[in-house]
């Protein structure tokens, strides 16, 4: 990453100062993305952060020339701790009870984070440790299902993807209901649980898949995206 630093002949003595400097700036952006993203969610624009963080926007698209780095740099060890949420639910020697344990869990942190609501809901293909934790926590999730499924809790007709539009639901629910109703998601959570434990009442509509799913979230991660100025989408 092109970290917008200058160098010139002769004054290599001032190059520490100039990457500490810059590092300090890259640090702030950080911090201020997490207010914010976390108060207004994904859709708050790079000038937000920029003044949160007290830093021109010229200087913000040097450190984070897109808004993909910039989630990447925020949210990377956020998706490294909902993976832990799975390894802690497969742990569970009670595989439904894991399973509703990491449902509970990774819903909870979409309500304590609004940005982090968002990301469970989008992809951002550039962002290669954000995407290689939720593709570790995926696989993970796959193992977890099945055995949740042979013990006889979980129905049978639920497939992964289901836990995409779950995120989904409760992101919407979070969202919507944010100050005034902020407990409103454990009832939402709680009826979802409930209906996806055998015995099943009759059976689901197709499931979506995992590829449409997958365009709905990479549309929407799209749809996040702030140019550098000067330039367009």
């Amino acid at each position: 990453m092109n970290t917008g630093a200058h160098h010139s002949d002769g004054h290599a003595a001032q190059q520490p100062p100039l990457r500490s400097d810059a590092e300090r700036n890259r640090e702030r952006i950080i911090a201020a993305a997490r207010t914010v993203f976390a108060r207004d969610g994904l859709n708050a624009s790079m000038a937000s952060v920029a003044r949160e963080a007290g830093v021109g926007i010229a200087t913000m698209f040097r450190r984070f020339p897109t808004k993909e780095e910039l989630v990447d740099a925020v949210f990377s060890d956020r998706m490294g701790a909902y993976a832990d949420a799975v390894a802690v639910a497969l742990d569970d020697p009670d595989p439904w009870n894991g399973f509703v344990g990491y449902i509970e869990a990774a819903c909870a942190m979409q309500a304590a984070d609004n940005g982090f609501a968002d990301v469970l809901t989008m992809t951002f293909p550039t962002a290669k440790v954000l995407e290689q934790r939720r593709s570790e926590a995926y696989e993970a999730m796959l193992s977890l299902i099945e055995r949740a499924k042979a013990t006889g809790r979980l129905r049978e007709d639920f497939d992964p993807s289901d836990l995409v539009l779950i995120h989904m639901a409760n992101a919407g629910i979070v969202n919507a209901t944010g100050d005034s109703a902020p407990d409103a998601w454990r009832r939402v959570v709680a009826l979802l649980i409930q209906s996806l434990e055998t015995p099943a009442r009759g059976p689901l509509p197709a499931s979506p898949g995992h590829e449409p799913l997958y365009k709905a979230m990479l549309r929407a991660g799209q749809a996040t995206s702030t140019p550098p100025p000067g330039k367009s989408n």
